[in-house]
């Protein structure tokens, strides 16, 4: 990979104090419910973009299906394979920008999960272009009308907190739905501070945009980690959920 963008940056700043979040905390009950939605057979090939430290992929590859997880940071990936060792589970892991590049597979279902890789973009980047590509890399990769789940930042809680005093000072352009933001990501003890730009989405705009690269969407629901589950989005949780399915070639 060429030099690290402030993404990358950051979360191998973060690795070591990731698990702390009390958002991870859900992980078997989230697994559970994707292996439900999913309906994959036994042994079945996943491909786990943004993975972090692992533990959606771990908890995959303990019920025996063969996971490869993507990642921008190496430290991430470090963290995930000192946890797939002490499970005794085997994934294969990859340090890649899902933005540049994503392993071809095919792959029987792909998951791309709170907030990891889209959305994510660099500081310098067009935010909508990045999450547009990393769709194009994902339904690439992909079986023909194999399963795809995303979880994003809720475009309506985002835009019910903006203000036009936001939009006068520049923190959100009303016209692209783009932005800035100053969030304190400090997790344990890990200073967190980071100012980045954001593509905002509202639910049809996200279903166009996976639409249009590839995939048919089956479901929209509400992606709060923690509370999956086959219900409306709430105009205020934290994430969206779309269960899609890669269309035919």
């Amino acid at each position: 990979m060429s030099s690290p963008n402030q993404w990358e940056a950051f979360y191998d700043r973060h690795a070591p104090y990731y698990d702390r979040g009390r958002f991870t905390h859900h992980t078997v009950a989230e697994v559970d419910f994707l292996l439900d939605i999913l309906c994959l057979p036994a042994g079945a090939a996943i491909l786990d973009v943004g993975c972090g430290t692992g533990r959606h992929a771990i908890e995959l590859a303990t019920r025996g299906y063969r996971v490869t997880g993507v990642d921008i940071s190496a430290q991430m990936l470090f963290q995930a394979i000192r946890k797939a060792s002490a499970a005794n589970v085997e994934v294969e892991w990859l340090h890649a920008d899902a933005a540049a590049s994503i392993p071809r597979g095919p792959f029987d279902a792909a998951l791309c999960l709170c907030g990891s890789a889209f959305t994510m973009a660099d500081f310098a980047a067009d935010p909508a272009a990045h999450d547009a590509v990393i769709l194009r890399n994902i339904a690439a990769a992909l079986h023909p009308e194999a399963p795809f789940v995303l979880t994003t930042p809720n475009g309506y809680r985002r835009i019910r907190e903006v203000s036009d005093a936001d939009i006068a000072a520049g923190r959100f352009d009303p016209a692209t739905m783009v932005q800035l933001r100053e969030d304190d990501f400090a997790i344990g003890g890990a200073a967190g501070k980071m100012r980045y730009r954001e593509r905002l989405y509202t639910a049809p705009e996200l279903i166009a945009l996976v639409t249009a690269h590839g995939f048919a969407v089956e479901h929209t629901w509400g992606g709060t980690a923690g509370r999956w589950g086959r219900r409306p989005l709430e105009l205020d949780e934290i994430e969206v959920m779309v269960v899609a399915r890669r269309t035919p070639a």
